[in-house]
């Protein structure tokens, strides 16, 4: 018995398509809009060029996620052996706010590294 996932798929594929039609047709209209005012298209090129790579914020985000997950995974497990947390609140709770508090450190760690070069 097929069902949902006659309409679900379909539908994945339909919402994906509408929205880089959208993105395409948009970004067609707003270009053809600034040439009939006769403006420059320099806005549409990046001319600022960066200079940190992107692969080492990404990698230092990665990293410092990571680490963060570990630490919550460990914190969890003390919480759960020492102070009788249930395991149910002390795994979750611990990854997430760890986890998180690293993604929070390593947009520091990223905006200290751009700012520098």
């Amino acid at each position: 018995m097929m069902g949902s996932e006659v309409i679900i798929v379909p539908a994945m594929f339909g919402v994906i398509f509408g929205i880089y039609y959208l993105y395409i047709s948009s970004r067609d209209k707003e270009r053809l809009a600034l040439i009939e005012k006769g403006t420059e298209a320099t806005i549409f090129f990046n001319t600022k060029k960066s200079l940190t790579p992107t692969w080492k914020v990404l990698v230092i985000n990665f990293a410092i996620l990571m680490m963060g997950i570990g630490l919550g995974i460990f914190v969890g497990y003390l919480l759960h052996t020492q102070l009788l947390v249930p395991e149910e609140v002390a795994y979750p709770g611990t990854i997430f706010l760890v986890g998180g508090t690293a993604l929070f450190t390593g947009f520091f760690v990223t905006k200290k590294l751009v700012s520098q070069q």
